[in-house]
């Protein structure tokens, strides 16, 4: 064997070096192969990140775009409210805001949305304070059931309020839509004042008001909000439809225009024109008819019927308290004759009812219709608030109908109404609500107080200046009755007083006889309201339609403008020419 020495002394020295060049290079080019992959694969992955960091970036950029859109929508929305605070607050930090808000409509929907939790969680509470009967008087009780229903009426507004932005402004025309959407809102925020105004009545009951007040009030100030911006969009939208329009006025109903909506059947409209009406069921205290109280055949009535229900009434005194519920529309009273048909019973205030619950008979389910009734509460006037009936039915109206009591008469509680050829007497407040209700050819009769009292023939209760709300009495007669007539210096008369803040009241084209004091209206307490109360007066005549000794206030005004004073009548007032022809009762849609 070869020695190591003479290994290497044997071997080509060129040959090794070749041998071992080659290989070191080989070496070198899998390093280098390895490195350059290894960059390739590092610079991928960076791309990869880089490109997930910029998506991640692009769509964070995009969310926070589109947050502080919604946010801009909001704020813009919200400043037309009288609360924008508390508007911006309540809905800026709604985790599906941005995904919900792109337009005006939609900060409005998300509004009345979020109101809805609060309702409910006020709901709650009243319940919780109901399973602890024993802690509260049977008014306080009694009460706080109003409240109750008061909350089931705020919810079923919301929703349909909702329901016709949604729809909004393709289904029907934007008038339409505009004062459906106020009425909605204006009776939502209405029945917040009704649960408070339930506990008015003594000290103890004003307790039991302190505890709820806080959510009545944020409810209805979240509806105020809601109302300031449909006006606010409504408004806009009605005033480019007319731009669009050259101009010219959107067209409406002609006073002397027989128009019917499109849901009512030939059936139902031949009915209606008709001077005799085929009841469904007939109510005779005798028995000869299908019940012996008007309480039972309302019900017997089909709950949530399109179809006109007519309950036959024939003359008799019906000693009842009746109610016609919101889940029963579409009811029509007809009775004998004002003078032969009387429903007529007692609760009142002072011995333990609230003045929501003393109605006689209360109308809440829509399109309401009664003729030829009486509607009376015999309390008395030492019995303080006692309501012949409360109207809460949208649409409503009255032909040829009584309402008889002292303090409180007729509750024209929410919603739109009308009143025809009726007879209305009482003390205080005797017309007094917070509905858009129009009175025409009506026979207004103050009556003798107990002593000491003034008479106030109304007490109009809107809070808000956005409500479409108000009191419009029109070519009717403001008498007194045969009792006061002899005595009128003992008991002074006015044409109102403000209820709430922004009572309106529009007395036009009536007959006011000496029975109206020359100062014409009267302080519901020192200064309040006086300067944000609206009071007209327009063309009457008579005695006490004088306006040279009426009071100064602010909010007072002699309306000597025919186009100021159309704004008051039932075709702009209540929408009339919309609905007034499918009562078949007589109307004036202007002047």
């Amino acid at each position: 064997m070869r020695s190591i020495k003479g290994f290497l002394a044997g071997t080509s020295d060129s040959g090794y070096e070749t041998t071992l060049t080659l290989t070191l290079w080989k070496k070198k080019k899998q390093l280098l192969l390895t490195l350059l992959a290894a960059l390739l694969l590092i610079a991928a992955v960076i791309g990869v990140v880089t490109g997930v960091k910029s998506r991640n970036n692009n769509s964070k950029a995009a969310s926070i775009h589109q947050v502080s859109t919604a946010h801009a929508i909001v704020k813009s929305s919200c400043s037309s409210t009288l609360y924008p605070d508390l508007c911006f607050s309540t809905l800026a930090n709604i985790p599906e805001l941005a995904k919900s808000v792109t337009s005006q409509k939609d900060v409005i929907i998300l509004s009345l949305n979020r109101t809805t939790i609060d309702v409910q969680s006020n709901n709650l509470g009243i319940k919780k304070l109901l399973a602890r009967r024993k802690a509260f008087t049977e008014r306080q009780k009694t009460a706080l059931n109003d409240c109750l229903e008061t909350i089931v009426e705020t919810l079923y507004n919301l929703h349909q309020a909702v329901k016709d932005l949604e729809e909004y402004p393709s289904k029907k025309s934007l008038t339409e839509h505009a004062d459906d959407l106020k009425t909605l809102v204006s009776a939502a925020m209405t029945y917040q004042e009704t649960c408070l105004d339930g506990f008015s009545h003594d000290k103890a009951d004003r307790l039991v008001r302190n505890g709820l007040q806080k959510g009545q009030v944020l409810v209805e100030k979240l509806c105020s909000n809601a109302l300031a911006m449909i006006k606010n969009l409504t408004d806009a939208d009605m005033a480019n439809e007319m731009e669009l329009a050259g101009g010219r006025k959107l067209k409406e109903l002609d006073e002397n225009e027989s128009g019917w909506p499109e849901w009512l059947s030939a059936g139902d409209r031949r009915l209606l024109q008709s001077s005799t009406v085929t009841p469904d069921v007939v109510v005779a205290a005798d028995g000869s008819g299908n019940f012996r109280s008007v309480s039972e055949a309302v019900a017997a009535a089909p709950q949530r019927s399109s179809r006109r229900y007519v309950i036959r009434i024939k003359a008799g005194v019906y000693r009842e308290n009746v109610e016609v519920p919101s889940n029963k529309p579409n009811i029509m009273f007809v009775g004998d004759g004002r003078i032969n048909t009387i429903i007529t019973a007692s609760l009142n205030v002072v011995d333990g009812s609230t003045t929501f619950r003393s109605a006689t008979v209360a109308a809440v389910g829509e399109s309401f219709l009664a003729r030829d009734i009486t509607f009376q509460n015999a309390a008395g006037p030492s019995k303080h608030q006692a309501v012949a009936i409360r109207v809460g039915s949208d649409l409503s109206a009255f032909y040829r109908c009584g309402m008889i009591a002292y303090q409180d008469t007729l509750y024209v509680h929410t919603n739109r109404q009308f009143y025809a050829n009726c007879y209305i007497a009482g003390t205080i407040d005797f017309i007094f609500g917070n509905g858009a209700a129009s009175f025409q050819h009506c026979d207004i009769r103050a009556r003798r107080p107990n002593p000491g009292q003034k008479n106030m023939v109304t007490a109009q209760g809107r809070t808000d200046p956005n409500q479409n709300t108000g009191i419009v009495i029109q070519k009717c007669n403001i008498d007194a009755t045969s009792d006061l007539r002899p005595v009128l210096s003992d008991f002074p008369t006015y044409l109102g007083r403000p209820w709430k803040e922004y009572s309106r009241t529009v007395v036009m084209q009536s007959t006011v006889t000496d029975v109206i004091n020359p100062a014409g209206w009267y302080e519901w307490d020192g200064n309040f309201a006086l300067d944000t109360l609206f009071y007209g007066e327009y063309r009457n005549t008579g005695a006490g339609a004088d306006t040279s000794r009426r009071v100064t206030w602010r909010g007072f005004k002699v309306i000597t403008s025919a186009s100021e004073a159309e704004a008051y009548t039932p075709g702009r007032f209540i929408d009339g020419g919309n609905w007034l022809p499918s009562t078949g009762f007589p109307y004036s849609l202007g002047l």
